[in-house]
């Protein structure tokens, strides 16, 4: 019998969804689901919900939830972790902040001076929940889909030696956007997609084993609608070559092109008809939306006599722990220490690239060379995570500043002391939530 633990069970859709996909595999329907939370009311709503859909697919799995992270991670197989440190009232000033100097984010929960302030807060929480892995559960693997997924992952695999990989929808997302927009069934679609966490890039995407750039270049030129449909990694596409992971909105923040004067705002960031159009401040708003309704909502999919379809999503997680278990071997895109994976980024750092996972572990793919104008952006944004990871685990404020005086977006509007003086009011804002520096400043 496989036991599962879900740290920060409490994000209710996501735990659901996860949950509904792990009991379709024969392997794992009587699986023991551990679900774990801080906050007692959402962990309740999880366990009813998880175990409405035990009932509703009469699985013989069990379902326990508890406060203790350590009674949920004992013996576990594998820990989904996705959890988030502080609410809105917390990390709204990673937004607010940067923007009074004119640094405008979209979504600043993965890169940027934003989510140097995320990670900063998340790695020793993050390290803790792994401290109590090799405590607790040694031989399990470790799933996350908390953000900033690359800095996290990087701050785990450094200091541990557990199997641990990183998460995201990106990958499998964009390729199947990237298929609708050509005509093609995705079933017939192959690709090698490699680089760092919300920035890899289809270094090869084919239909039928023919090269589709040709296609997917004349279909974001001559049609409207798909060039509007993500403008900012369209423009990213057309200079560079390549198709990059993850939405414009996060593009957007990534790099110098697009966030940096009013008017190129507008221009690219505002117009966009795909999810996440790049708009001030978008993740903060849909948080506070999502507090104000996440009960009426819960009780709301209680009240439904069929709450959601119990067929399995598209989400990787389910796959990777069945492969785990003894079933079928899986291939998926995973976060991983770069050891010669990708030979022009720094060994050691947080890489993206296709990973096999059996019952022996994870086993990632040597890629080889990135070409030069995507390796250029990947390794800033590397050494900008080895920057602020190395922050969080010293407590030297200084490296916080050097991470953020490289940052594209702060680079491209604020000068040296402007950023100085932005950095230094973001730690002294987080100061209850940053006890490792006993100097704020920077």
């Amino acid at each position: 019998m496989t036991k599962i633990a879900f740290i920060g069970a409490g994000s209710l859709g996501f735990t659901r969804g996860l949950v509904r996909d792990v009991l379709t595999f024969p392997l794992l329907k009587d699986a023991t689901l551990a679900l774990m939370d801080v906050d007692a009311e959402r962990l309740e709503f999880a366990r009813k919900s998880v175990q409405r859909i035990i009932d509703m697919g009469s699985y013989p799995a069990k379902v326990e939830a508890t406060l203790d992270r350590a009674e949920a991670l004992k013996d576990a197989d594998a820990v989904l972790c996705t959890i988030l440190v502080g609410d809105t009232d917390v990390w709204r000033h990673d937004i607010e902040i940067p923007m009074r100097y004119g640094v405008d984010f979209n979504v600043g929960d993965t890169r940027g001076v934003a989510g140097i302030f995320r990670a900063l807060r998340t790695i020793p929480v993050m390290l803790a929940i792994v401290k109590d892995m090799e405590r607790h559960c040694p031989d399990a693997i470790l799933l996350n889909y908390t953000n900033p997924m690359a800095m996290l992952c990087r701050a785990m695999q450094h200091e541990s030696s557990m199997r641990i990989t990183g998460l995201c929808h990106s990958v499998q997302g964009t390729a199947w956007m990237l298929a609708q927009w050509i005509g093609a069934p995705m079933e017939e679609i192959t690709y090698t997609c490699a680089g760092i966490n919300h920035q890899a890039w289809y270094l090869k995407y084919e239909w039928n084993g023919e090269d589709a750039y040709p296609l997917i270049r004349k279909a974001v030129m001559e049609r409207p609608e798909i060039y509007n449909e993500e403008q900012v990694r369209n423009e990213m596409f057309l200079h560079l070559d390549y198709y990059v992971t993850e939405s414009s909105g996060h593009n957007s923040e990534y790099n110098w092109w697009f966030r940096k004067r009013p008017d190129l705002i507008e221009k690219y960031c505002t117009h966009s008809t795909g999810w996440n159009p790049g708009a001030h401040a978008y993740i903060l708003n849909e948080y506070r939306q999502t507090e104000h309704t996440w009960k009426d909502k819960a009780r709301e999919w209680f009240a439904k006599d069929t709450p959601i379809s119990l067929e399995r999503g598209h989400e990787y997680a389910a796959h990777i722990i069945n492969a785990w278990k003894g079933g079928e071997i899986f291939w998926f895109n995973g976060n991983v220490p770069n050891t010669g994976l990708i030979t022009n980024l720094p060994e050691g750092a947080c890489v993206e690239v296709p990973v096999f996972v059996d019952k022996a572990g994870f086993h990632p793919v040597h890629v080889g060379l990135l070409p030069p104008q995507l390796v250029a952006l990947n390794h800033l944004n590397v050494m900008i995570e080895e920057m602020t990871v190395q922050a969080a685990l010293t407590g030297d404020p200084r490296l916080v500043l050097q991470a953020a005086i490289y940052d594209p977006l702060a680079a491209a509007v604020l000068s040296l002391a402007e950023i100085k003086q932005m950095v230094n009011e973001m730690l002294q804002q987080n100061q209850d939530y940053l006890p490792q520096f006993a100097c704020f400043e920077a």
